[in-house]
C-alpha cells in the first residue's frame, strides 16, 4: 500500500506538469494582447482594470488578437487542472507533518480549492461571454469579487502549505 505522502506527492508532481506546460502556452501568447496599439494583460482583465477598460480592450480587438485570447482563455482550463488540484496536493502533504488545528486548516483550505477553481471557471467564462458581446452590466462588480476570492484562496493555500512543508519537522 502506498502511503498518503507519496500519493500526494505524485499528485501534485502531475498537477505541476500541467501547470508548466500550460503556464508557458499562455505566457508565450501574451505578446500578442495588443488592442489598437496598447498592450493589454489577463491580469487587468481579470482584477486591475475599470469595467470600462475591460469593455474598450474586448470591443477592440482584431480578429487574430481575439482568437489569441480565446485559445489563451482555453489553455488557462488546463492550466487550472494543474494549478488548484497541485495546491490542495501541497495542502494535503502538509497537513500529513501536522496536527491539531493546523491540519483541520490545510484540510479545510485544500477543500476551498474547489471553490477557487470554480471561480476561475467562472471568470474564464465571463470573459469569453463579453467577448461576444463586450456591454457589461452591474455583474462586473460580482465578477471582480468572485476573482479577488479565487485569489485569495489559492494564494492561502500555495502559502500556508508551503510554510508548513518547509519550516515544519514531521510529526512524530
Amino acid at each position: 500500500m502506498i502511503s498518503s505522502q507519496k500519493y500526494w506527492k505524485n499528485q501534485f508532481l502531475v498537477c505541476l506538469g500541467l501547470f508548466i506546460a500550460a503556464a508557458f502556452c499562455m505566457k508565450w501568447m501574451e505578446n500578442d494582447f495588443w488592442v489598437n496599439g496598447e498592450k493589454f494583460t489577463i491580469m487587468g482583465l481579470e482584477l486591475f482594470y475599470p469595467k470600462e477598460k475591460v469593455m474598450a480592450v474586448l470591443a477592440g480587438l482584431d480578429d487574430h488578437v481575439g482568437s489569441i485570447l480565446v485559445y489563451h482563455l482555453h489553455f488557462d482550463f488546463v492550466f487550472m487542472t494543474g494549478v488548484f488540484p497541485g495546491i490542495a496536493a501541497l495542502c494535503m502533504m502538509a497537513k500529513e507533518k501536522t496536527g491539531g488545528t493546523i491540519k483541520k486548516i490545510l484540510l479545510a483550505v485544500a477543500f476551498l480549492q474547489i471553490a477557487a477553481w470554480g471561480a476561475d471557471v467562472y471568470e474564464n467564462l465571463s470573459l469569453l461571454h463579453w467577448m461576444k458581446d463586450p456591454v457589461i452590466g452591474d455583474e462586473f462588480i460580482l465578477y471582480h469579487f468572485i476573482v479577488a476570492t479565487k485569489w485569495i484562496i489559492a494564494l492561502t493555500g500555495a502559502l500556508s502549505a508551503i510554510i508548513v512543508l518547509v519550516f515544519i519537522r514531521k510529526k512524530s
